[in-house]
């Protein structure tokens, strides 16, 4: 059984930081993209930040590129993104997915990923 656990969101004020951690279980972890995801209340929900089984591919939603890093430790099945001077407009719900689709120009959920319960984001103006 697959799962895929998030943490480290919580309330941050602007211009602030916050690292968001994702363990995976029951997945071999470094042969799989992982991504960040995120929807806020009444948005669909989009790609944040994808990245492929060996860190050497990524994708950042233009919106965020330059502020947030993604990165994966593969020995410890975990996948971070390191989030700075966050906005207003980054509060949302933030999932981890595993096996999403991820070319160098999108990031999107696929009919095989799975899903984290998401952890809240809340940036203060």
């Amino acid at each position: 059984q697959v799962q895929v656990v998030e943490s480290g969101g919580g309330l941050v004020q602007a211009g602030g930081s916050l690292r968001l951690s994702c363990t995976v279980s029951g997945l071999t972890f470094d042969v799989n993209n992982m991504g960040w995801f995120r929807q806020a209340p009444g948005k669909e929900r989009e790609g944040v930040s994808c990245i492929n089984w060996s860190g050497v591919v990524t994708y950042y939603a233009d919106s965020v590129k330059g502020r947030f890093t993604i990165s994966r430790d593969n020995g410890g099945a975990t996948l971070y993104l390191q989030m700075s001077s966050l906005k207003p407009e980054d509060t949302a719900m933030y999932y981890c997915a595993a096996k999403p689709r991820l070319r160098s120009d999108y990031c999107s959920g696929s009919p095989s990923s799975y899903w984290g319960q998401g952890t809240q984001v809340t940036v203060s103006s």
